[in-house]
């Protein structure tokens, strides 16, 4: 018995363990959704929805095809059918396969060397020992050391902790063998979106067409396909960000907008923009997508010469002269107007024909998270044809706090029809109009606003004077 006994021990030492069970790995091709959510912040939301079948105990899943820009502290998972499980351990695998990292994982192990014999010219495998990937591989053949050898470097494998792509890998402990439906979710770097106008002025510029287009740019490292897809435009707080990658430009050509594809909705401090069919997001893809267009918009335009409050605290010198004139376009977006979407931030930019018909740029701004009832404006450029020239006529002291000064602004018309130049004086301290030769109204606290006509062909002067205290 006791010789049974002992022979029945040895038999037990000499049996393999039992091996730990394979993990189980998750593709795309298990992926049965994707919802993707893209702020303007350079940062996307992604909830990967996949039909994986688990076993029992413990186990590790390898789930695949995530995009490389990951946000490791933002993943969770989640059972939407079938029983639960408990996740035990959360890892983001990226030490990715390349011949620098696998030559590295080999240094003090065996690989072999194929080359061409120069003088037989038949194929040879050399086996040699990697001592060191510095700079370059060192080798040990037999009792020798060389680099800079010519053959080509074959290895027995790919070691286990070197993957194709990143991966996040869980271990869970399921209770039983079925099939469930999991989503994985989490915060990725590298996406990002931005809103991109075309306007089309009207030949008098009192009306025009706007086309608005979502601009995605895709670096996150991964593709998204058939993905529900949502935009959110505001100015969302996050504790560390990253650098924000400069988007593509759009094309200059202004494209025919087909009809609105976006469902715009209030959320939270923010707005949704939900697009009603569902879309594929390449990686490194920058792609268009209509997002609002409107015809027969009024538009109002505008000449803006600006002063400077430095003119008014001594005689200005150099300072005055020539200066150069302004020119804005506004938009009031609201419905009666044919817009009233409230409109993301991005780049505006503006087009007119010229007398053959051809369509010209004529200039560009940017514009801010625009509400639905207020005014887009913007700055197109300098007027060519419109000039003004700056005189400073007289400043004194009238006390230890108190001063006068006196301008005279010439506005010069070269165009064949009449405009009006709005002039924006930011006047110091407690002031007070003396005299001027046009009508001015307080901008704010600090500004003194005048408008004045100026006849085609024709000049205009603007004078004034005021008394300063400060």
């Amino acid at each position: 018995m006791k010789r049974r006994l002992l022979l029945l021990a040895l038999l037990s030492f000499a049996l393999p363990l039992p091996a730990a069970a394979a993990p189980t790995v998750s593709t795309v091709a298990d992926q049965t959704g994707i919802a993707l959510t893209i702020y303007n912040q350079n940062l996307g939301l992604v909830k990967d929805r996949r039909e994986i079948r688990f076993g029992t105990g413990s186990g590790e899943l390898r789930f695949m095809d995530v995009a490389a820009q990951i946000i490791p502290t933002s993943v969770s998972i989640a059972s939407l059918s079938g029983g639960e499980f408990l996740v035990l351990e959360q890892n983001y695998e990226y030490d990715l396969l390349s011949p620098q990292k696998l030559m590295d994982k080999y240094v003090g192990k065996e690989v072999k060397l194929h080359q061409k014999n120069p003088h037989t010219e038949r194929e040879e495998v050399v086996t040699a020992t990697l001592l060191s990937n510095n700079g370059g591989p060192v080798y040990r053949i037999g009792d020798e050391i060389t680099f800079g050898h010519p053959g080509r470097l074959i290895f027995p494998g790919v070691p286990e902790d070197l993957i194709a792509r990143p991966t996040l890998v869980w271990l869970l402990e399921s209770a039983a063998v079925e099939k469930r439906t999991i989503e994985a979710s989490y915060l990725t770097g590298g996406i990002s979106w931005r809103a991109d106008y075309v306007v089309t002025l009207s030949e008098k510029d009192d009306r025009a067409s706007l086309a608005g287009w979502v601009t995605i740019d895709n670096r996150s490292g991964a593709t998204y396909r058939n993905a529900s897809l949502k935009l959110v435009a505001g100015d969302v707080n996050r504790v560390q960000d990253r650098p924000p990658r400069m988007a593509k430009a759009m094309r200059e050509e202004v494209m025919a907008a087909p009809a609105p594809q976006f469902q715009e909705e209030a959320f939270f401090e923010y707005h949704l923009y939900t697009l009603q069919r569902p879309s594929t997001i390449k990686e490194n893809q920058t792609k268009q997508i209509s997002l609002v267009t409107a015809d027969a918009v009024p538009v109002k335009k505008e000449f803006l010469l600006k002063g400077e409050s430095f003119y008014y605290y001594s005689t200005a010198g150099d300072a005055m002269g020539k200066q150069k004139v302004g020119v804005f376009v506004e938009v009031e977006n609201r419905k009666e107007h044919n817009l009233g979407m409230p409109l993301p931030k991005g780049i505006v930019r503006v087009y007119k024909r010229d007398a053959g018909g051809s369509l010209q740029f004529v200039g560009e701004d940017t514009i801010d998270h625009t509400p639905e009832k207020e005014t887009v404006r913007v700055k197109l450029g300098d007027a060519f044809d419109v000039v003004a020239e700056r005189k400073q006529t007289e400043w004194k002291k009238i006390a230890a706090d108190t001063y006068e000064a006196a301008f005279e602004i010439k506005l010069r018309n070269h165009k064949k029809e009449d405009i009006t130049v709005k002039v924006v004086e930011p006047v110091p301290g407690d002031w007070q109009m003396l005299s001027s030769s046009h009508p001015h109204t307080k901008g704010d606290a600090f500004s003194a606003v005048f408008n004045v006509p100026v006849p085609r062909d024709g000049e205009a002067t603007l004078a004034y004077r005021v008394r300063m205290r400060y």
